[in-house]
């Protein structure tokens, strides 16, 4: 009789043990978490405000050029670049990530900025002429002709050549942004480890995980450059696609 109590008990110890550890695997490889950071993420850096300060400090050196910034801001909408990055999920709170500033993002933001440009500076260019007693005609076709005549070239591309550089470069967002290695995620705290040729690169970031958005701070980790001013004290990412 205790003998059977005995194999009975042996039984039930050994199934409860088997169900813990498999209930223990699950949750390791399989389960859901909240804060899980794998799939595919954009963000789009607003460069608006950069390209309008930048392209109000230039005019103001001009004579007789009189504009506010919210002037030059109604000409500068919407001017984003795109930053990707992908994480994959290898362990419960560790995977690979893979970052890049899009270049086709950043040609395309250029490209928009200069164009706002040169029609806020042909409208100013427009206002001097007729200040000075201009008579002929001042419609757009007109003042791009005469830009055309006067510099050898179209607003835009005066601008981009003799003009200043309205966004950060390339280089230094892509310094700032790109790179890519290994991550761990600790409750609020993500470490991501950026392999560089001169070794590897420990990055600590607070984040907020929030349904499909990912919040980092300002330079996905705050890493400072000289030459990049930024606007945005967070960088939100979207989740593109979830990795299965």
């Amino acid at each position: 009789m205790r003998k059977s109590i005995k194999n009975v008990v042996i039984t039930l110890l050994l199934l409860t043990l088997g169900f813990s550890t498999a209930l223990l695997a699950y949750l390791h490889f399989f389960a859901s978490d909240d804060k899980a950071l794998s799939g595919e993420w954009t963000a789009d850096l607003d460069m608006t405000e950069h390209a309008a300060v930048t392209a109000l400090g230039w005019l103001q050196e001009i004579e007789g050029v009189s504009v506010a910034l919210e002037d030059m801001e109604s000409y500068m909408q919407e001017l984003t670049v795109q930053v990707n990055l992908n994480m994959e999920q290898t362990g419960r709170s560790a995977g690979t990530f893979q970052c890049n500033v899009s270049q086709e993002s950043y040609d395309a933001c250029r490209q928009a900025a200069y164009e706002a440009f040169a029609s806020a500076f042909q409208e100013l260019l427009t206002e001097r002429l007729r200040m000075a007693g201009y008579t002929g005609s001042m419609d757009e076709e007109a003042i791009e002709e005469l830009v055309a005549e006067t510099f050898g070239m179209s607003t835009d591309s005066y601008l981009m050549s003799c003009g200043p550089e309205l966004l950060p470069s390339l280089e230094d967002l892509q310094a700032v942004y790109d790179g890519s290695g290994t991550y761990e995620v600790s409750g609020d705290i993500l470490f991501r480890w950026f392999e560089e040729d001169e070794g590897t690169v420990l990055r600590t970031e607070y984040f907020i995980r929030e349904d499909s958005y990912l919040i980092l701070p300002e330079g996905d980790g705050s890493v400072a450059s000289d030459n990049l001013k930024t606007d945005f004290d967070l960088v939100i990412y979207t989740l593109k696609q979830p990795t299965d």
